[in-house]
């Protein structure tokens, strides 16, 4: 599958796209709280879509590890304005909601939101699937294990490849059977993954393409950069960036990123070097 259909608008993933990051959250590890009126938000997404960003993913619980567990209520209080203010105030904006609660979704559905990521694949909401393809929408579906409060203790493997691969061909099946056409596969770095791990998830990424659904990597400056390198988030863009081009070199045809202008940058670079 090369295309996904997004309200409409066919989109061509046989050129890498980008996925811009608006987390309306107090506590995300990297930009938490640092959206704080509704001119930063428009601002942010501005600059997004001037930078090239193809998609807008909002969320606003955190999925850190150990992040706040927040009520259903604050989730959609958080999000649900920010998805009117940005569909509002831009044309023709592709926008996807990060939720693994069905009721978020269901909302934000309603709220014309054009993309589904759920972290838990539907496995924290027996309704997520069944909501998704009724909708007929795109849906981004994430490995990782238990919830973000408990998922840093059950990174035990045997085989990561392979275990991933039995996840992602049970959960693409239940969601073929709920009638969801476009699946993208989240490989999940950093959930119920520790740092080896996650290198070596990288390093092998590119047998995920047997499932024949494109990849979105979202491995934009988070801990397995900053703590191999001994800096902090806000320092971590020149890692981000040098590990996005091993994602889209082993198959990712989505970067889900903090910093758009960067990561449009190694798209165009990584064309060229497909190109010549």
């Amino acid at each position: 599958m090369t295309t996904i259909n997004c309200a409409g608008k066919l989109i061509d993933l046989t050129h890498p796209k980008v996925m811009g990051i608006i987390n309306v959250t107090p506590d995300s590890f990297y930009d938490g709280g640092a959206l704080k009126t509704d001119n930063d938000v428009l601002h942010q997404v501005e600059n997004m879509l001037q930078e090239g960003a193809t998609f807008i993913d909002v969320g606003g619980y955190s999925s850190r590890p150990d992040g706040t567990h927040i009520s259903v209520y604050e989730e959609l209080q958080r999000v649900i304005p920010i998805i009117d203010l940005i569909k509002n105030s831009f044309d023709n904006v592709i926008l996807s909601c990060d939720s693994f609660r069905e009721s978020v979704i269901s909302t934000a559905i309603q709220h014309g939101i054009d993309i589904v990521n759920d972290i838990s694949a539907g496995k924290l909401d027996d309704k997520m699937l069944e909501t998704v393809g009724k909708a007929s929408i795109p849906y981004i579906m994430m490995h990782m294990r238990g919830t973000p409060q408990t998922m840093k203790s059950l990174n035990a493997y045997e085989n990561l490849i392979i275990e991933m691969n039995t996840y992602f061909a049970e959960r693409i099946a239940s969601a073929r059977a709920a009638g969801i056409k476009d699946i993208i596969i989240d490989p999940g770095f950093g959930f119920a993954k520790n740092i080896p791990q996650n290198f070596h998830l990288l390093k092998n990424m590119e047998l995920l393409k047997a499932h024949e659904s494109p990849i979105l990597a979202g491995i934009s400056r988070k801990s397995t950069i900053y703590k191999t390198l001994g800096i902090t988030a806000a320092q971590s863009l020149n890692g981000t960036t040098a590990l996005h081009m091993v994602c889209l070199q082993n198959g990712a045809k989505i970067l889900r990123v903090h910093d758009v202008k960067e990561a449009m940058e190694v798209v165009a670079l990584h064309q060229a070097i497909q190109k010549n």
